[in-house]
């Protein structure tokens, strides 16, 4: 799977952005990474998000213990790989009926997330047991969520762009090929949301700090990202609809 968002949706995390070895290719501007996604993965889906940029899937090359999963429910598109384990918890905690799979449940957990906000973010993607990666934009807000699991079982990287957009994909290739330098593993156990940004769900109190990533030569080659078991964030609660601070509308 495949997303590239425009700075608007999704800003890429300062340091991811400002690698000085940067040496992407524009990956919006002409469809250029959609191109190159579509010639790799036969089959491809490209659904294009107007401005806000782009998303992409194939059932090319799919793992059956993790499959690839896409749906669009009110103006919410999500692509999900992978397997939860807790679904039937999962149907019963957010009122989904049977037939729901694993992306419905992503969709609802978020919408639930966003329009009542009962729990924090943190605690709903940790509450998402097994091995997943999952890339959801919500056109109504012009938002972007995107979680990975704790263990990282399902390959998940990311990058910016030449033209600063952020990418997210399941092939490592891609991301490479559109992001040069800027190409690192997407951190386990964390989530990224448009307001909050890159945070862990493992550990919401604490900041992550960006290390460079050295490949097998002695090269730096990116960055990721760690928790910082010195420093503590502030409050980490997310305000729901009708509060004062209206969480909904700063996602």
């Amino acid at each position: 799977m495949l997303a590239v968002f425009d700075k608007s949706v999704a800003k890429s995390p300062d340091a991811l952005a400002q690698n000085p070895q940067n040496e992407s290719l524009p990956a919006l501007e002409d469809k250029f990474l959609a191109t190159y996604f579509s010639s790799v993965h036969p089959g491809s889906v490209v659904i294009n998000l107007a401005s806000a940029g782009f998303m992409a899937y194939s059932s090319d090359r799919q793992t059956p213990l993790l499959p690839r999963l896409f749906a669009v429910v009110d103006g919410i598109f999500c692509l999900f790989e992978g397997h939860i384990q807790n679904v039937a918890h999962l149907k019963q905690q957010y009122g989904l009926n049977k037939t729901a799979n694993e992306v419905i449940i992503v969709i609802e957990a978020y919408r639930t997330l966003r329009d009542r906000g009962p729990y924090p973010a943190d605690q709903v993607v940790r509450d998402i047991q097994g091995k997943f990666a999952f890339v959801l934009f919500d056109s109504a807000s012009n938002n972007a969520f995107v979680a990975s699991d704790a263990d990282g079982s399902v390959p998940f990287f990311w990058g910016t762009g030449g033209d600063g957009r952020l990418v997210l994909s399941t092939d490592g290739e891609v991301v490479k090929h559109g992001c040069g330098k800027t190409f690192a593993p997407f951190p386990k156990g964390c989530f990224y949301t448009s307001s909050g940004g890159l945070r862990s769900y493992e550990h919401p109190v604490n900041e992550l700090k960006a290390v460079p990533r050295v490949d097998s030569s002695g090269e730096v080659c990116g960055l990721t990202f760690k928790v910082d078991a010195e420093s503590r964030k502030g409050n980490t609660g997310m305000p729901r609809v009708g509060s004062d601070a209206n969480w909904s509308q700063n996602y």
